[in-house]
């Protein structure tokens, strides 16, 4: 039973109100997000049993654990812990050793949080690094298969939908040289029978980028070639006025001995 006594219940109820609950507190079942990267699948799993999810618990993200314990389907699997999120939805937070919500100051390149305007700065609750019975959501990575097959996990392969658009992925994804055109090797998406559609390739050295590169660096030389002889023209002037100023303070300093 629940007891509220004190200032905010009186306020609310009426002066000397005692308010009794008598519900009682339903564990609700955990949900896992387990990813499977290597086949680009996800799928959620709910656990009601809490004795499945103590080898989770008091664990950090990126932890690893083995999967054993949630039943023979994930017998020799193990997991990474890559976030989740608390009953409440606020995010897990990497970093925060803790396993309850704290209030943070977040900026820009901070995760967790998404800048609005351009330098403003917000304090956020966010959740602790440390897993808990009191969150809802956890997500979980494939680090390494077991022996059996999860189905809609790892017994399909999702392909990806668009391709690398890096020049340097693009080489790493076919094991390219050099001297090998990466606009060959571009992965076309199919819009309808007749028509294809390309990324534009990122970070691709073409003559003309090294034309351009080879233009503005020749500028940039000339202003500085330019900004070095307009200075020695500057310092030869100014030594020249200071030699006629001190010429003329001198002629007039022996007119005045004159008179």
């Amino acid at each position: 039973a629940i007891q509220l006594h004190g200032s905010s219940s009186r306020a609310r109820y009426g002066r000397g109100f005692t308010f009794v609950s008598h519900a009682r507190t339903q564990v609700l079942a955990m949900k896992l997000n387990i990813a499977n990267p290597a086949g680009g699948l996800q799928k959620v799993f709910e656990i009601d049993d809490d004795k499945k999810l103590l080898p989770f618990y008091d664990k950090r993200m990126s932890s690893e654990v083995s999967g054993d314990s949630l039943g023979d389907e994930f017998k020799g699997y193990i997991f990474r812990i890559s976030g989740g999120n608390d009953k409440q939805g606020f995010p897990m937070k990497q970093g925060i050793l803790c396993n309850h919500r704290v209030r943070l100051l977040f900026k820009k390149g901070m995760s967790c949080f998404r800048e609005r305007r351009k330098g403003c700065r917000k304090r956020k609750s966010v959740r602790g690094c440390v897993v808990g019975p009191d969150l809802a959501t956890l997500s979980l990575v494939i680090s390494k298969k077991g022996e059996a097959e999860i189905p809609g996990l790892t017994d399909d392969q999702r392909p990806r939908r668009l391709g690398p658009k890096r020049a340097s992925n693009i080489r790493k994804l076919f094991n390219l040289e050099k001297k090998d055109d990466v606009r060959n090797f571009v992965v076309r998406r199919e819009l309808n029978e007749k028509n294809k559609k390309a990324p534009k390739i990122q970070r691709l050295v073409t003559p003309a980028m090294l034309q351009r590169k080879r233009y503005f660096r020749s500028q940039t030389r000339q202003k500085m070639v330019l900004g070095k002889k307009l200075k020695e023209e500057y310092t030869k002037r100014l030594s020249e006025y200071r030699q006629e100023q001190k010429e003329l303070r001198a002629a007039e300093v022996a007119k005045k001995k004159k008179e």
